[in-house]
């Protein structure tokens, strides 16, 4: 409510009346405020920590345009990040991640302010929160400073002077503050913090401040106008910015035209023109490596492309060669160009997470609001269960992060069950407007990465292999294109055919094998690369019915994951060979043998439809 009230008074698109709907179903005021629905909301912010380290990528992406696009004598990019934080948030894993990062990056344009009321909802904060959250923080490389008392306004605004006057490091102030303050019984107790105060408490708070008691959403002349400024104030600052924004243009046209594309959201021409073909290959490669190739060709035609993994990049293949390192201009780098070659400074494009999932994934969020760069991020699949907060805020408020994960099954062999994921395909098909894309070779690969570019409206998750798999042959079977609709019929010249065999990722290989197992036997199988199963629910029921023909009852589902959502493809009479159990350590090849997905169990389960049909 104190940002909705603040909205409202500085003249945004928030009526007192939607002020007045709060919580209320089909306001512009929710409960905790989210972005695209109400104007001046930037990011959406509901669990805690999320977003602080939101702010940290806010910081990021700031100085990585003011490297880019400001030269000496034009200075286009420059602004603050200011985040309010509370003590949830602070015990929250994510912000210490978040922090951290941003303490060794030395992001001196960010600003927390810490709203130090030692009440947190169940109670006093000395139940679990005693921590000395300035030593921590300088411990992170914060400049800390401190206000006593949060009612003067005067300290509070020479606090935030001061810190920005501090370059080379983020500053957090921790502001003493009353919670109820002027509440005469609730003041200072955990009873105000996620409560209403009630009536009679209210009218005495408004008493106690020296406000008509019995007055609600009351606002005196006076202050409306003095909040009004605002509007004249930002009208002047942003004609100041166009007229010097225009200035650039004529100086440095090509920055001046892709930094408005780059704000704008706008994808370069033909940016796609260079995306490699891979050639048909028995032995293939993984989809991670195919990835890595696809990556170098997309990050020469799009600049905004940025990001990292959390210190896997020799595993997970998500570097940008020679674009440069992501660090602070102030530390030394560890060759003469940085690790991955090119830039060391907030001009390179490569960021190192550290391992770090949690904060990793809020961090590109934030970068992705800000506008400017196309953020990703990289780690095992596994850890989706570490990044899960973040994805899901990104699909809630259709942040167009891209999530890159490897190490996609059981495929990942001897690091055994820890590092095997099983369900996490279903976890991530289970958020909605989350595009969850997992390619079944090379070329498939080439055109899950033309999607998520193309995608800028909402998150897109990216699932690869360890193992090689192999590069079909696309003379013999359907182009790779056809990604795009989620599934396909990879073998569409069949006719009449006895079963209809479906897979996903490494997993199309076994239904690959089994069709010439069965073909011999005068079987004939339809085979069904699926991809993207929320690409496929937005098909059209035609479209559908020709992937699935609803006539042939035989099915059998392929997929080195849970059962969980394969019923509504395979129907009640379906096989699902799957796992319903975690992974063990063995060699990959071993690993799917001993687990029972195997192109022989794939015939087994075909011939006994048929048979039972």
């Amino acid at each position: 409510m104190l940002l909705y009230s603040l909205l409202h008074l500085t003249g945004y698109d928030l009526p007192l009346d939607e002020l007045k709907q709060f919580r209320q179903f089909g306001s512009k005021t929710p409960g905790h405020p989210e972005v695209h629905l109400t104007a001046g909301v930037e990011v959406t912010t509901g669990p805690l920590g999320q977003g602080l380290a939101n702010g940290v990528g806010f910081a990021i992406a700031e100085a990585h345009l003011v490297a880019i696009f400001n030269k000496p004598d034009h200075n286009i990019v420059d602004h603050y990040t200011y985040v309010i934080t509370t003590d949830g948030d602070l015990m929250e894993g994510v912000t210490h991640e978040a922090c951290a990062l941003a303490g060794h990056l030395r992001l001196g344009k960010l600003i927390a302010l810490y709203d130090d009321n030692h009440i947190s909802l169940a109670g006093s904060t000395s139940l679990s929160f005693t921590e000395d959250v300035g030593l921590r923080f300088a411990a992170y490389g914060w400049n800390v400073l401190r206000v006593s008392d949060g009612n003067n306004l005067e300290s509070i605004e020479n606090a935030i002077k001061t810190a920005q006057s501090v370059t080379d490091q983020p500053s957090i102030i921790l502001v003493r503050t009353t919670i109820g303050y002027g509440a005469p019984h609730k003041q200072n107790t955990f009873e105000v913090h996620g409560s209403p105060l009630g009536e009679d408490e209210l009218k005495a708070a408004k008493k106690n401040l020296g406000w008509d008691p019995d007055a609600s959403f009351l606002i005196p002349g006076d202050a409306l106008k003095k909040f009004r400024k605002a509007i004249d104030s930002g009208k002047k600052q942003q004609a100041d910015w166009h007229k010097r924004f225009d200035s650039y243009k004529k100086k440095y046209p090509d920055l001046g035209s892709e930094f408005e594309s780059r704000m704008k959201g706008e994808l370069p021409p033909a940016w796609d023109a260079a995306l490699p073909t891979f050639p048909a290959d028995a032995k293939g490669m993984a989809t991670r490596k195919a990835s890595e190739t696809v990556m170098q060709a997309i990050a020469k035609t799009i600049p905004e492309l940025i990001g990292g993994s959390a210190d896997l990049n020799p595993s997970t293949f998500t570097w940008l060669k020679t674009f440069g390192d992501f660090e602070s201009p102030l530390t030394s780098p560890e060759g003469a160009q940085g690790v991955v070659g090119g830039a060391w400074g907030y001009e390179g494009r490569n960021f190192h997470f550290g391992v770090r999932e949690h904060g990793m994934g809020a961090i590109a969020n934030g970068m992705a609001l800000h506008g400017g760069v196309r953020p990703y991020t990289a780690t095992f699949f596994t850890f989706t269960d570490y990044m899960r907060g973040a994805m899901r805020l990104a699909a809630l408020s259709d942040i167009p992060s891209i999530f890159v994960f490897t190490h996609d099954s059981i495929g990942v062999g001897e690091d055994g069950p820890t590092h095997q994921p099983i369900e996490h395909l279903a976890a991530m098909r289970a958020i909605p407007q989350m595009i969850t894309i997992r390619p079944a070779d090379a070329n498939e690969t080439v055109e899950a990465w033309r999607f998520a570019i193309n995608h800028n409206h909402a998150p897109v998750t990216l699932v690869f292999t360890r193992q090689n798999l192999i590069t079909l042959d696309r003379s013999k079977y359907a182009p790779a294109s056809n990604l795009t609709k989620g599934a396909y019929v990879l073998n569409p010249d069949i006719q009449n055919p006895n079963v209809i065999l479906l897979a996903t990722g490494s997993e199309v290989e076994l239904i690959m094998k089994a069709d010439e197992m069965l073909s011999k036997e005068g079987i004939i199988a339809r085979l069904v690369s699926m991809p993207s199963w929320e690409l496929f629910e937005k098909q059209s029921a035609e479209y559908k019915e020709s992937v699935l023909s609803g006539n042939v009852t035989a099915r059998v589902a392929v997929e080195a994951g849970v059962r969980l959502g394969w019923d509504r493809y395979i129907g009640s009479r379906g096989i699902f060979i799957g796992l319903d159990r975690f992974g063990t350590s063995a060699p990959y090849k071993v690993v799917y043998e001993k687990l029972g997905l195997t192109a022989e169990k794939v015939v087994e389960a075909a011939k006994g439809l048929i048979k039972n049909n």
